[in-house]
């Protein structure tokens, strides 16, 4: 009986120091876990930050870039009329003249659909003065 008792003993030594081994293997695992997610963390926090730095690094660009791109436009348009190149009243001028030949253009339309055949203008719609001279279209 005794020695019955001493290999129920010696079954239940080796079962416990298999789990004694298991449960250092899993406090070994444990702790290779804690130290990878410790130092994941950090390289997190770290990047969390230069994250944040480059940001504020991105706003501080945008910023002058804005100021001096303002900047530059408001010099520009000194410059430009500094120097008397303010071009609306000549755009003004181009978009009338522009309006005037195409109203001349349509007019050369209804003309020929008029039953015009001869292919003959009056010399105001040719280009030419009633003398008989041509003229530039800047000149009207």
């Amino acid at each position: 009986m005794i020695g019955k008792l001493r290999e129920e003993v010696d079954v239940i030594k080796a079962e416990s120091l298999k789990w004694k081994e298991g449960m250092d293997r899993f406090a070994v695992e444990k702790e290779v876990a804690r130290a990878e997610l410790s130092s994941t963390e950090n390289q997190l926090q770290s990047m969390k930050e230069k994250s944040s730095v480059q940001g504020r690094r991105i706003e501080e660009v945008e910023a002058r870039l804005a100021s001096e791109l303002a900047k530059a436009e408001s010099d520009a348009k000194k410059d430009i009329h500094a120097r008397g190149f303010d071009l609306t009243e000549e755009i003004k001028r181009a978009k009338e003249l522009e309006a005037d030949t195409e109203a001349l253009a349509s007019d050369d339309d209804d003309d020929d659909d008029n039953g015009d055949d001869d292919g003959s203008k009056r010399g105001s719609e040719s280009g030419e003065d009633p003398d008989g001279e041509e003229t530039a279209l800047g000149d009207i």
